[in-house]
């Protein structure tokens, strides 16, 4: 990670390779670069729609960016907050990390207590961006251009090469807030994206209210919902086990009807291999 004082130098445009004047025009045309649709929330574990208690449908807002300005927000990821250093204990939008990765960490532990952010993304807003940016040593052009480029309507948006980066940067200080606990009581912490799993092999329900009282001072919200705290669970889509990992049944039947469909090309065959190649036990 560069030092606060180079970073206070860096020239934005030269970084990503694009003049002012055009970074400037796309910025005073910012709506003409997204697309914006309105998708129904499913819930991963049963295939159904996620309601809310009066039975309405759960919507989300997916506002990906459109080809010019996707390609300087890529290079926005690759350039500069690729090399922004994160905690081992974040696998959402890292390089050879995944859910599984991310839900493999906890096998084993007997304690498993998971949250979920609520609205994770929409409530991450162009104003934190800005600070984010300026507290970690960068001049007030470049925090200017980051958060007029990959925000829109005031927020960050869902479906842009650069949402995922930017919510792990922005949600570093809770993180080392969580290490530094769970490290002192040999706790298991790790986050993908908006989902937060805490292990151990001992009881840690004495924690629960510390962790969430650490995750809502950060000024996001929690779904209750998705709060549990028992053993076995299921962690960003994976089973979890004492001594292995695994798919939940509904990714173990399509991986069947893809071989009794005999499809040359399958998607769940090769996820399910993913998973499963984790338990075997490496050679000396």
């Amino acid at each position: 990670m560069n030092s606060s004082e180079s970073r206070n130098n860096l020239h934005f445009p030269s970084i990503i390779g694009e003049s002012k004047n055009d970074l400037d025009n796309i910025i005073r045309n910012i709506d003409s670069h997204y697309n914006e649709w309105i998708e129904e929330k499913i819930d991963k574990k049963t295939g159904q729609f996620k309601t809310y208690l009066d039975g309405t449908i759960k919507k989300r807002v997916i506002r990906p960016s459109k080809k010019r300005l996707k390609g300087i927000q890529s290079k926005i990821k690759d350039r500069i907050l690729s090399k922004i250093e994160l905690p081992d204990n974040v696998h959402g939008g890292v390089k050879k990390k995944s859910n599984i990765t991310n839900a493999k960490q906890h096998q084993g532990n007997k304690y498993q207590f998971a949250t979920d952010l609520k609205d994770f993304y929409p409530s991450i807003k162009s104003k934190i961006i800005h600070d984010t940016f300026v507290k970690l040593g960068y001049n007030k052009q470049f925090a200017f251009y980051m958060t007029k480029l990959t925000t829109w309507k005031g927020e960050l948006p869902q479906g842009t090469p650069t949402s995922t980066h930017l919510s792990n940067i922005i949600f570093l200080e809770t993180d080392y807030k969580l290490i530094k606990i769970c490290n002192e009581n040999n706790i298991t912490y790790t986050r993908y994206i908006d989902d937060l799993t805490f292990s151990s092999q001992k009881d840690i329900q004495e924690f629960i209210p510390v962790f969430l009282n650490i995750i809502k001072d950060s000024g996001v919200k929690i779904s209750h919902r998705k709060t549990e705290y028992k053993g076995n669970q299921n962690i960003t889509g994976i089973n979890i086990f004492l001594n292995k990992i695994d798919a939940p049944e509904k990714i173990i039947l399509k991986a069947e009807e893809e071989n009794i469909a005999e499809k040359k090309i399958k998607p769940y065959n090769s996820y399910l291999s993913n998973i499963r190649k984790t338990n075997k036990r490496k050679k000396n």
